[in-house]
């Protein structure tokens, strides 16, 4: 399968996953989907690869999340529930394939990683980010369902709780005091000391990796995390169903995604922090240079 939205390459057992969309912020679409699903049986059937690292290309995002043009685009209309329940079975199988995975998986996080960029991440096993990154549950802001949400609750626990219902900035400095990524890294050493990381993980036999990333999960699975994921599935069709005051920034992101962002801002605006106000700012821009 010929890839246009990512690089796949292998090297000395680490096989890297590239989101590979930079004039984009690295936004994700149904394309991309595809073809990770695909890079990702081929990693699963090469004996050689032990280890996958998922990154974004350029060091402005690892991915600003889903495309908000891409419906447009496309031609995609979800007008009724079965359409949007096709769509987020869709995306949550997407982000299961990474869960399942049978080899560890790591998120290198470059930049900015918002919205579903963050369901990406947080499906792989462990996360690392360079010390300007910065996190986003920006859904929440503007009346959409997190789908990989009990994913969060197992990582930090119920101080997600804040986060999803705010949709508040987070930097990378928070994100390792909360537990949501392991390390922190210097923008110019994150690939060197990740690549390391990687390497050093790859020497331990394929056995060993496969069976405690399976135990692992399974112990997650007694605790209930599948059906956890599929009431978050229904919780996403009820709340991307439901009509509220944010109607109006679906229909306007249609025509014009920097007027909707600006139109969500303001409302957020008189009630920020000194620092969520900046963070929401910058985030925000860097979403409408996603949208260009």
């Amino acid at each position: 399968m010929a890839y246009s939205t990512i690089l796949y390459e292998v090297d000395d057992r680490v096989a890297r996953i590239t989101i590979n969309r930079p004039n984009r912020m690295n936004a994700l679409n149904l394309k991309f989907e595809a073809e990770v699903s695909d890079a990702l049986a081929a990693a699963d059937r090469d004996p050689e690869v032990r280890v996958v690292v998922v990154t974004g290309a350029g060091d402005r995002a690892f991915s600003s999340g889903f495309d908000l043009q891409d419906e447009v685009a496309t031609g995609e209309v979800r007008q009724g529930i079965d359409d949007w329940r096709r769509r987020l079975n869709y995306d949550k199988n997407f982000f299961y394939s990474l869960w399942n995975f049978s080899k560890p998986t790591i998120a290198m996080i470059n930049g900015y990683c918002l919205a579903g960029a963050v369901d990406l991440a947080q499906m792989c096993d462990i996360r690392y980010c360079s010390e300007d990154a910065t996190f986003c549950l920006t859904e929440s802001r503007f009346a959409a369902g997190f789908l990989t949400l009990p994913s969060m609750s197992w990582i930090i626990g119920q101080r997600c709780r804040e986060l999803i219902y705010t949709g508040d900035v987070f930097d990378a400095q928070e994100a390792y005091r909360l537990g949501f990524v392991s390390r922190v890294f210097a923008k110019d050493r994150l690939e060197k000391e990740v690549t390391r990381i990687a390497k050093r993980m790859s020497r331990v036999a394929l056995p060993a990796l496969m069976w405690n990333k399976k135990a692992l999960n399974n112990t997650l699975a007694a605790a209930g995390f599948d059906p956890a994921l599929r009431y978050s599935e229904e919780a996403c069709l009820l709340i991307d169903t439901s009509k509220s005051e944010f109607d109006y920034f679906r229909e306007l992101a249609r025509s014009d995604v920097k007027a909707a962002l600006k139109w969500r801002d303001a409302i957020f605006e008189p009630f920020e922090s000194e620092w969520s106000s900046f963070a929401s700012r910058k985030a925000s821009a860097n979403a409408k240079k996603g949208a260009n």
